[in-house]
C-alpha cells in the first residue's frame, strides 16, 4: 500500500460526528492553520483508533478518520482500502464528503464500496479480499471522512500508530487508545513522542491512550532515516497471543521464534522420489557449498513463486510434499521446500523472517514483534554462511541483493530463534567499472563504444530489466537514463558473468550527434560522457534528519577519445580531488597528441552521519556535481 493515506484493515475506527450527519457545517478547509497547510497536501483533521482486545481472539479495531484534501497530489493518497480475510473482518463502513466550506456534500452509500479479490498477479490463491472506495472530487479544497470498525481473531499482530503516514501530510489531532485486560501485559516502543501514554483503569480493564496535535508536514529532505524516526510513531506487541489452535508469546525473539518453528514443525518432509532425486545429484559431490548451489539450482528450475494466503496460511506454511507436487509455492513454502532438500542430503539450514524491500533497513531490534514480511534461507556454516532467495528463478546461490541484504532478521530454530543480520555487500561488491573509447569529428558528432561491468547490488536493477522486459523495453529504460541530447543506440549487449559477486557486462554502441560544440575554430565538449552524478541539495534549509546511505559503492571511468585532427587544448578541467568523511572523489583530464583522457572515481561509504554534517554533504556533491559537467575548450591550429 505504499505511503497512501488509506483506511486499512490493519489500522482502524471510531464514532461519525452526529452533527456531520444532520448536515450542519463541519470541517471547514478555512480553520486549518496556515502552518499546517505550508507544503501540505492533505491534513488529518481527526484520526481516532480505538483498540479493544475482549480476549486473545476478539480484538475489536474502530476507526474514525477526517481528512482535508488540498490539491491533486493529496486527492491521489485518499481513499477507502479495507483488507479482510479469514482473520479480520469488516464489522461496518461509513463515509462522507464536505466542501470547502464543510457543508456535506454526500454520504457514502454501501452500494458504492467495491469489493473485490486482493489477489494480486503473483497469487494463485487467497481468501484475502478488499473494500475499496473513493469520491473522486476535484473542487479543492475538500473533506472525506470514513469510519470503519473490524474484528480480529488473533492479536499476534496489533497495528502500529503513525499519525503522519507520509511527510506532506500535516495532523490537527490524532489519538491510539487501546484497551486491554488488567491482567494482560501488553508492550510498546515509541519514537518521537514526548512523555508517556496516560494510563487508565476501569472494571478489570487498563487503556493507553496516545495523543498529537498540530504536527506541521515534514520538509524532503535527502536521504533522511526512515520515517518512524522523523515522526511520532508507537510500535505495539503481545506477550502471549493465540492464531487457531496454536499458542506462542512475543516477549523476546526468541519466544516468537519458537511459535513460527511450531508453527510450521513437520512439514519439511520430501516424497519418495524427491528424495531419490536428491541423493542422484548430490551423492557424488563432496564440497558443501557445490551441493547447496546443485540443489537450488534443482529448485529454480522445477518451481516457481506464487502467493497462497488462506487464513492462518499467511503464517504456516504449505508442506514439503505439496510443493514438490505442484512445482509452487509461496516465500515460505519454497524456503521450507529448500530446507527439506538440503535436509536430505546432510545439511541443516533454517528458514528466516525478514522484512524485505529496498528502504527497509531497520527496525526496532530491541521490540520483539511481527515487523516481517517475507521468508529467506540461511544455511549455517562456522566458516561460510550461504544466503537463499528461493522465490527467484534467476539469482545465483549466496547472494540476496538490495530486497533483503544489510537488515536484522529472525532466525527461526528449534532450540535458538534469535535476531541476525544479512549480508552488507561493501563498496568492493557494488562497483560500476566503465570503459568507453569515443571518437569525435570535426562536427561535434560522436562515435561511442561503451563496455560497463556491474556488480554487487549496482546490477540489481539490469539484472531485474534482463529477466523480466523484452529488449525494447530494456532500451526504452536505457535511453532514458543516458545524458546525450541527439543520439542513437546501434549495439547494445548484456551478459551476465560466472563471478563470486554477481555481476553483469553490458556493451553499448552509440553515435551521438552534436555532442561538442563547434563555434568558429574553437570546440567545447564534456570529457565525461556517460558518468554525470552529483545531486544539488539545498544548502540553506537547516537540516533535521540524521543523512543515511545504506550501501558503500565504487564507481569508476576511464574514458578515451579521440579529437579530430588539427585541434589543441586551449583550456582543461583542473584535476578534482576530494576527500570527504561520506566517500572520496577524483576527476582528471589530460591530451597527448590528438587523444584524450579522462578518468572519474567515486567511492561512497554506507552509514549513518549526524545532521550536523550536512553542509559538509552540500559541499561534496556541490564539487562533483560541477566537475562532472566540467567542459574543456579546443581550439584548431
Amino acid at each position: 500500500m505504499g505511503k497512501r493515506l488509506m483506511i486499512s484493515t490493519l489500522l482502524l475506527l471510531s464514532v461519525v460526528s452526529q452533527s456531520a450527519w444532520a448536515g450542519d457545517p463541519v470541517y471547514p478547509a478555512g480553520t486549518i492553520p496556515d502552518s499546517l497547510k505550508k507544503n501540505a497536501h492533505l491534513v488529518k483533521r481527526i484520526d481516532e483508533q480505538t483498540v479493544k482486545v475482549n480476549d486473545l481472539t476478539d480484538i475489536r479495531l474502530v476507526s474514525h478518520t477526517v481528512v482535508t484534501v488540498l490539491d491533486e497530489a493529496g486527492a491521489e493518497e485518499v481513499g477507502l482500502e479495507a483488507y479482510y480475510d479469514k482473520l479480520r473482518e469488516i464489522r461496518s463502513v461509513s463515509g462522507a464528503l464536505y466542501d470547502a466550506d464543510g457543508k456535506l456534500l454526500k454520504r457514502l452509500k454501501q452500494s458504492e464500496i467495491r469489493d473485490v479479490s486482493a489477489v494480486g498477479d503473483g497469487s494463485l490463491m487467497s481468501d484475502a479480499r478488499a473494500k475499496l472506495h473513493n469520491f473522486y472530487y476535484n473542487v479543492y479544497p475538500y473533506t472525506v471522512e470514513y469510519s470503519i470498525e473490524m474484528r480480529f481473531s488473533t492479536m499476534n499482530w496489533i497495528p502500529d500508530w503513525q499519525p503522519q503516514d507520509n511527510i506532506s501530510t500535516a495532523v490537527e489531532k490524532s489519538r491510539l487508545t487501546i484497551i486491554f485486560p488488567e491482567n494482560y501485559e501488553l508492550r510498546y516502543r515509541s519514537y518521537c513522542y514526548e512523555g508517556k501514554p496516560v494510563t487508565t483503569s476501569e472494571k478489570g480493564s487498563k487503556a493507553l491512550t496516545w495523543e498529537v496535535n498540530q504536527l506541521a508536514p515534514l520538509r524532503h529532505e535527502d536521504y533522511p532515516v526512515e520515517l518512524y524516526q522523523r515522526t511520532p510513531s508507537v510500535f505495539l506487541a503481545p506477550t502471549d497471543f493465540e492464531m487457531g489452535r496454536y499458542k506462542g508469546k512475543m516477549t523476546t525473539w526468541k519466544d516468537f521464534g519458537n511459535f513460527i518453528y511450531q508453527l510450521n514443525e513437520g512439514r519439511d518432509v520430501l516424497p519418495d522420489n524427491i528424495k531419490a532425486k536428491v541423493h542422484e545429484l548430490t551423492d557424488g559431490i563432496s564440497n558443501r557449498h557445490e551441493k547447496i548451489r546443485v540443489l537450488y539450482k534443482f529448485l529454480q528450475q522445477n518451481n516457481r513463486y506464487i502467493s497462497i494466503q488462506l487464513g492462518i496460511g499467511g503464517w504456516q506454511t504449505f508442506d514439503a510434499t505439496s510443493v514438490a507436487a505442484n512445482g509452487y509455492g509461496d516465500c515460505k513454502a519454497l524456503s521450507n521446500y529448500m530446507m527439506a532438500l538440503l535436509k536430505e542430503a546432510g545439511i541443516r539450514s533454517n528458514c528466516v523472517l525478514v522484512k524485505a524491500g529496498r528502504d527497509e533497513h531497520t527496525l526496532p531490534e530491541d521490540f520483539p514483534s511481527s515487523q516481517f514480511n517475507h521468508v529467506i534461507l540461511c544455511v549455517p556454516d562456522a566458516k561460510d554462511t550461504t544466503w537463499l532467495e528461493c522465490t527467484s528463478n534467476t539469482v545465483p546461490a549466496g547472494y540476496l541483493g538490495y530486497f533483503t541484504d544489510n537488515r536484522p532478521v529472525l532466525l527461526v530454530d528449534a532450540q535458538d530463534s534469535k535476531l541476525i543480520h544479512t549480508p552488507v555487500y561493501g563498496m568492493d561488491c557494488n562497483e560500476q567499472l566503465r570503459h568507453v573509447n569515443a571518437v569525435i569529428d570535426s562536427t561535434g558528432n560522436i562515435d561511442i563504444k561503451a563496455t560497463t561491468v556491474y556488480s554487487g547490488l549496482q546490477q540489481d536493477h539490469l539484472h531485474d530489466m534482463l529477466h523480466s522486459l523484452s529488449r525494447e523495453k530494456q532500451l526504452q529504460v536505457l535511453r532514458k537514463g543516458l545524458n546525450l541530447s541527439s543520439y542513437d543506440i546501434n549495439d547494445y549487449n548484456c551478459t551476465e558473468l560466472e563471478t563470486p559477486i554477481p555481476s553483469i557486462e553490458e556493451k553499448l554502441g552509440i553515435k551521438g550527434n552534436n555532442y561538442a560544440t563547434v563555434t568558429g575554430k574553437r570546440m567545447f565538449l564534456v570529457p565525461n560522457i556517460l558518468t554525470r552524478g552529483g545531486v544539488k541539495l539545498e544548502a540553506d534549509i537547516p537540516r533535521k534528519s540524521d543523512i543515511k546511505f545504506d550501501f558503500a559503492y565504487r564507481d569508476v571511468d576511464s574514458v578515451t577519445i579521440t579529437l579530430p585532427a588539427g585541434y589543441k587544448p586551449e583550456s582543461l578541467p583542473a584535476p578534482v580531488a576530494l576527500t570527504a568523511k561520506f566517500g572520496s572523489y577524483s576527476a582528471v583530464v589530460s591530451i597527448k597528441g590528438n587523444t584524450l583522457s579522462y578518468i572519474r572515481k567515486v567511492e561512497s561509504k554506507a552509514g549513518t552521519f549526524p545532521a550536523a554534517d550536512y553542509p559538509e554533504l552540500v559541499k561534496f556533491y556541490a564539487t562533483m556535481l560541477r566537475s562532472d559537467r566540467s567542459k574543456l575548450v579546443l581550439v584548431k591550429e
